[in-house]
C-alpha cells in the first residue's frame, strides 16, 4: 500500500478525532432500533449468514465494504454510492469491492419490514460483525444510529486508504490521522486472516523482494497466477490467509511470522525488530484474550469515526442514491 497521497497527521488534528469520536459515541446505541425496527439485526444476520455459506469470500468482501466505508469520510454509507466520480471507482476499490448486490436485497428486506429506519451505514457495520462471527471470529456489540451521507469522495478514497505497498510507518500514519493507534492498526489487519487480494496489488513484493523478507515457497506458488509483467493477470487473486482462509482465526499472524505476508503492507508488520513485532508474536501465541479482545474493541472504534447522527446526513431509501 504506497504511501497515503497526503500525510496530514499532527498533534491537533489526531486530538480533535479524539475527542470528536468522543461526542459522537454517547450519540450510537447497540439498542437504537430496538423500538423502531426490532427484527432489523435478525434480518441482516440471516441474510449475511445465508450468503456466507453460499460463498465463504463474501464475509470479507463485506468486512473490507465496511473498512472502506469507514476509512472515507467517515463510516456514512458513501462507499455504496453509484457514480463515474465515487469512490466504487477509485484505485483501491474499482474492480476489487464486492457485496453491493447484497447489501441491496437488506436493504430491500429492511424497507418492507420498516421503512425509511435502517441506514445503509448501519448495514454495513453490523455485516461486517456478522461476517466475522460466521466465520467463527468475535462477536461484539455494534453501536447503532450512524445516517448516510449525500456525497462521495474518489479523492478521499484515492489518498485516505492505505496502499498494499505502505511501510509499517505509513501505516501507522495513515490509522492515526483517523483516531486509531497502531495497536488498533494492527488488530484490525487481522482481518486479512479471511480475504482475497489481487496480483497487482502482490506483484511487486513477488518479484522485488526475496528471502528472508518473502518465504521462498510462498513466492514460488504465487508466481503461475501472478505473472511479472504489468497488465497481466491482474485481477488473478489468491488468499491473504493461504493456511486458513475462510476462518476468522489468528494464522494471518502466523504467517507473518514466517514471512508469508502476502502484500509488502502485511509483512511490514512484523521485521524481527519493529515497533509491532512484540504484538504480532503474542497475537499469533494465541487469540483469546489476545487477538480476538483487541478486534473487536478496535472495530467498535472505527465504527465511530466521522459518523453523522441526529439530524445530519439521512437515511438512504436506496444505498446506490440519495434520496
Amino acid at each position: 500500500m504506497t504511501s497515503p497521497k497526503h500525510v496530514f497527521g499532527s498533534y491537533g488534528i489526531v486530538a480533535l478525532l479524539f475527542f470528536s469520536a468522543a461526542l459522537v459515541s454517547a450519540d450510537l446505541s447497540a439498542e437504537f432500533y430496538d423500538e423502531t425496527c426490532p427484527d432489523a439485526l435478525d434480518i441482516i444476520e440471516d441474510a449475511v449468514r445465508a450468503a456466507v455459506s453460499k460463498e465463504s469470500r463474501m464475509g470479507a468482501s463485506l468486512l473490507r465494504l465496511h473498512f472502506h466505508d469507514c476509512f472515507v469520510n467517515g463510516c456514512d454509507g458513501s462507499v455504496l454510492l453509484d457514480g463515474a466520480t465515487g469512490e466504487k471507482n477509485a484505485v483501491p476499490n474499482k474492480n476489487s469491492l464486492r457485496g453491493f448486490e447484497l447489501v441491496d436485497d437488506i436493504k430491500a428486506q429492511l424497507e418492507k419490514a420498516c421503512a425509511k429506519v435502517v441506514s445503509c451505514a448501519d448495514i454495513l457495520a453490523v455485516a461486517a460483525r456478522d461476517s466475522v462471527v460466521a466465520l467463527g471470529g468475535p462477536t461484539w456489540d455494534v453501536e447503532l444510529g450512524r445516517r448516510d451521507g449525500t456525497t462521495m469522495s474518489q479523492d478521499a478514497a484515492n489518498s485516505d486508504l492505505p496502499a498494499p505497498t505502505s511501510d509499517l510507518g505509513a501505516l501507522t500514519e495513515a490509522f492515526s490521522i483517523k483516531g486509531l493507534t497502531q495497536k488498533d492498526m494492527v488488530a484490525l489487519s487481522g482481518a486479512h486472516t479471511i480475504g482475497q487480494a489481487r496480483c497487482v496489488n502482490f506483484r511487486g513484493r513477488l518479484y522485488n523482494e526475496t528471502a528472508p523478507s518473502l518465504d521462498a515457497t510462498l513466492a514460488t506458488s504465487l508466481k503461475p497466477r501472478c505473472p511479472s509483467t504489468d497488465g497481466t493477470g491482474d485481477d488473478n487473486t489468491s488468499p491473504l490467509d493461504p493456511s486458513t482462509s475462510y476462518v476468522f482465526d489468528n494464522f494471518y499472524y502466523k504467517n507473518l511470522l514466517r514471512n508469508k505476508g502476502l502484500l509488502h503492507s502485511d509483512q511490514q508488520l512484523f521485521s524481527g525488530g519493529g515497533s509491532a513485532d512484540a504484538q504480532i508474536t503474542a497475537y499469533a501465541s494465541g487469540m483469546g484474550a489476545g487477538f480476538f479482545d483487541d478486534f473487536r474493541d478496535a472495530m467498535v472504534k472505527m465504527g465511530g469515526i466521522g459518523v453523522l447522527t441526529g439530524s445530519s446526513g439521512q437515511v438512504r431509501l436506496n444505498c446506490r442514491k440519495a434520496n
